[in-house]
C-alpha cells in the first residue's frame, strides 16, 4: 500500500508540470453562455474593481486619482474622493489597489477604506537609477493611505498615511492591495521593468532584500519584486517571515509584475503575475517564498528564457541596443538550471513554448509582444462559491488578460493546489481585460477595461481601438445566450481625417533638435515605445516598417496632433509645443530622414505641407 502511494506521488509530481504549462494552442474555448452588458463608460484608467458591502461596485481611476461607486442595477457613477496627490505620469502608476476594510458599514467603527498610488516627494530623494533631471519619476514614489467613509455624505475622507516612500518606476508598478483573513494588508511591487526597453542598463532588485540599516532609516528600495504584509495601520507585522535573518514587510520575493492577488475561502493566497516572452505564472503566494525572478521564468525548464544581464555587459550598457529577439553577444546570459536556490514552481504558466520558438510572428507587424505566448495577466479571481454559481465552475481560478482581452478559467483540483482539466478561454474582444469583480451570486462578472492602449485583434494581428475604452463591462450566465464577440474595426491605421499630402514638401529638421528630441522621448516615451523605437510594450512601434506602412504619404502635421493628442498617455498635451516638435525631429531621424539648417516648427498647421516619406526596409 505504501508503495503504490509512493509510485502515485511520483506520478503525480512528474505529470503535473507537464499539465500545468502547456502552449497557447492547448487552450480551449470556454463553452458556458454568457450575456454581456456595457455597465458605464467613460472611465479614467479603471484599475481596481471591487464588490462592496453596499451591493455598490467600487472602483479606482487610475489617471484621474478618483475612487468612485458605481450601481451596478443602472450604472450611475458617484465620486467618492479626488486624491489630488495622485500622480500618475505614464501607463502603469497612478491611483492603483483599493481594499475594503471587512467590517464596512457594520456599524463597528471601521469604516475604512485602503488605497495605493504613486505621488511626487521631492523631500525623500530623487531615485538614484533616474538621473534625468527633467524626468517625471526622478521623485515618484508610492505610498498606502487609510480613508474614511461617510455614509451620510457618501464620501471619502481624513486621509491617514500608513506607509511611504515604496519605490515607484515608469514600469512594472503592480499595485494589487488586499485584505487578508488574518486581517492583513498584501500589496504586490513590481521590478519597475528594470534590464528592458528604456531601463535596460538597470539591474533588477527583486532577490534583493532588505537590510536593517535600511529598514531603520525607511528606506524600503529593496522592495521592488516583492509581495508585502502590513498591519492594518503600516506596520511590520511580528509573525512576517525571517528571510536571511530580516523581519520587514516582505511576505514573498523573486517577482516580476504581479498585478493580480485573491484569497480562497480556506485562506490561500493566489497570484497572476506578468512573464517576459513566455511564462506569465498563476502562483500561490506561501510565507516567505522565493518565486525565481530574474532567474527564473515560469518552471525551471530552460524552455525559451534566459536570463540576460545587460548592465553586465563587457560592451558598455549604454553603448548597446536593447533587443529581446537578440540579445548582444557582449551581455552574459544564465539559463534557468543554472540558478539552484530553493524556489517555489508556479501552478500554471500562460503560456510555455518550446525554446525554438519564433518570437517574430509577421503577422504582428513588428509589435512582436502581442503575438508573443503570454497573455499580460492583470487580475485574478478565486471563484469558488458556496453555493449556486455558474454550473461547473465550482472551484476555480479566473485571470483578466490585457494583450488578449479575454478571462482565462482554470479548474482547480480539490486541493486547489493543480489544475484538473484544460484551460478555458471566454470573452475573446479587442480590449484590454484590468480587474474583475464577482456579483454575491457568483453569476455575473464585472469586468474593468483599459481606456487604451495595444491588444490581440479578432482577425489576427494587434489594434490600438479598443472596442470598449475605459469601460465596466457585465457578464451574466445564462443557459440560452451566447458568448460571441463582434470584432473591432481594424485601427492600425491614422485617424481617417489625416491629410495625405503626396506633392508637400519633404520635412526639415536639424541635427541639434532631433538629439533635443531624444532626450525629450527618452523622459517621456520610452517605457511604451522602447529604446530603439521598435521594442514597444504598450506603443506602436515609431520606426521601421510598421512605421511606414502606416505614415508613408502622411503630413508632418498630423504626426505632430496624433503625437499631441494622445501622448504622454496619462497626460496628453501637457508637454511644450517644442518639445513635440523635437520628439518628432528625432522619430524621423531614426526612419532615416536626414537633418538639415532648419528646425521642424512646433505648427501643425505649417507642418500640413511637409509629407513623411521614409524607407519601410525593416
Amino acid at each position: 500500500m505504501k508503495l503504490g502511494l509512493e509510485l502515485a506521488l511520483i506520478l503525480s509530481s512528474t505529470l503535473a508540470p507537464a499539465l500545468a504549462q502547456d502552449t497557447p494552442a492547448a487552450v480551449v474555448a470556454g463553452t458556458v453562455p454568457f450575456e454581456m452588458q456595457v455597465l458605464t463608460t467613460g472611465l479614467e484608467g479603471p484599475w481596481e474593481l471591487t464588490w462592496g458591502p453596499d451591493d455598490q461596485l467600487w472602483v479606482t481611476e487610475r489617471t484621474a486619482g478618483r475612487i468612485d461607486r458605481i450601481d451596478p442595477a443602472t450604472g450611475s457613477k458617484t465620486t467618492l474622493i479626488d486624491l489630488a496627490e495622485v500622480y500618475a505620469p505614464g501607463g502603469q502608476d497612478g491611483l492603483l489597489g483599493l481594499a475594503l476594510h471587512p467590517d464596512l458599514l457594520r456599524g463597528t467603527g471601521n469604516d475604512y477604506v485602503y488605497a495605493a498610488y504613486t505621488y511626487i516627494d521631492e523631500a525623500r530623494g530623487a531615485d538614484p537609477v533616474v538621473t534625468d533631471p527633467q524626468s517625471p519619476y526622478r521623485f515618484l514614489y508610492t505610498k498606502i493611505v487609510r480613508l474614511t467613509y461617510d455614509p451620510a455624505t457618501n464620501t471619502l475622507g481624513d486621509p491617514l498615511e500608513l506607509i511611504a516612500g515604496l519605490p515607484a518606476s515608469n514600469d512594472h508598478n503592480s499595485g494589487r492591495l488586499k485584505i487578508g483573513p488574518d486581517a492583513r494588508l498584501y500589496y504586490t511591487i513590481g521590478d519597475g521593468g528594470k534590464d528592458q526597453l528604456g531601463n535596460w542598463c538597470i539591474p533588477i532588485e527583486a532577490q534583493r532584500l532588505p537590510t536593517p540599516d535600511e529598514l531603520a532609516a525607511n528606506d524600503f528600495i529593496a522592495y521592488q519584486g516583492k509581495s508585502l504584509r502590513l498591519n492594518l495601520d503600516g506596520t511590520i507585522p511580528a509573525d512576517n517571515p525571517s528571510i536571511d535573518g530580516v523581519v520587514s514587510h516582505v511576505f514573498t520575493y523573486g517577482h516580476r509584475n504581479m498585478q493580480g492577488i485573491d484569497f480562497a475561502p480556506d485562506g490561500t493566497l493566489y497570484a497572476s503575475e506578468q512573464g517576459p516572452k513566455t511564462d506569465d505564472e498563476v502562483n500561490i503566494l506561501v510565507h516567505g517564498g522565493n518565486f525565481g525572478w530574474p532567474h527564473v521564468a515560469g518552471f525551471r525548464d530552460d524552455q525559451a528564457y534566459q536570463y540576460a544581464r545587460w548592465k553586465d555587459a563587457a560592451t558598455p550598457c549604454e553603448q548597446l541596443e536593447f533587443s529581446d529577439i537578440t540579445i548582444d553577444p557582449s551581455v552574459p546570459v544564465e539559463n534557468e538550471t543554472a540558478w539552484t536556490p530553493p524556489m517555489q514552481d508556479p501552478l500554471a504558466t500562460l503560456f510555455t513554448v518550446p525554446g525554438d520558438w519564433d518570437f517574430t510572428d509577421p503577422v504582428c507587424q513588428g509589435i512582436d509582444f502581442i503575438c508573443w505566448p503570454t497573455v499580460a495577466a492583470s487580475s485574478i479571481e478565486a471563484y469558488m462559491p458556496e453555493g449556486g454559481g455558474i454550473p461547473g465552475w465550482d472551484k476555480s481560478l479566473l485571470v483578466t488578460t490585457l494583450k488578449r482581452g479575454s478571462i482565462y478559467r482554470l479548474p482547480l483540483a480539490p486541493d486547489g493546489k493543480s489544475l484538473r482539466g484544460p484551460i478555458e478561454r471566454y470573452f475573446q474582444s479587442e480590449d484590454r481585460f484590468r480587474d474583475m469583480a464577482l456579483s454575491p451570486d457568483s453569476q455575473t462578472l464585472y469586468v474593468a477595461t483599459d481606456p487604451g492602449g495595444l491588444a490581440e485583434a479578432i482577425a489576427g494581428g494587434t489594434t490600438t481601438t479598443m472596442q470598449h475604452p475605459g469601460a465596466i463591462l457585465a457578464f451574466t450566465y445564462a443557459a440560452n445566450a451566447t458568448s460571441a464577440s463582434t470584432p473591432a474595426p481594424d485601427a492600425m491605421a491614422p485617424p481617417s481625417g489625416d491629410t495625405v499630402a503626396a506633392a508637400g514638401l519633404p520635412p526639415t529638421f536639424t541635427a541639434a533638435q532631433a538629439e533635443r528630441g531624444k532626450t525629450a522621448y527618452s523622459a517621456n516615451c520610452v517605457s511604451c515605445h522602447g529604446q530603439n523605437l521598435v521594442s514597444a510594450t504598450y506603443g506602436t512601434p515609431l520606426a521601421g516598417p510598421y512605421f511606414a506602412a502606416q505614415w508613408n504619404g502622411k503630413s508632418v502635421g498630423d504626426l505632430y496632433r496624433k503625437a499631441h493628442d494622445t501622448m504622454p498617455p496619462s497626460r496628453p498635451g501637457t508637454l511644450p509645443a517644442a518639445a513635440y516638435a523635437d520628439m518628432l525631429a528625432y522619430i524621423l531621424a531614426t526612419n532615416g530622414l536626414a537633418a538639415g539648417d532648419t528646425e521642424l516648427p512646433p505648427d501643425p498647421s505649417a507642418l500640413d505641407a511637409m509629407t513623411i516619406t521614409v524607407d519601410a526596409a525593416p
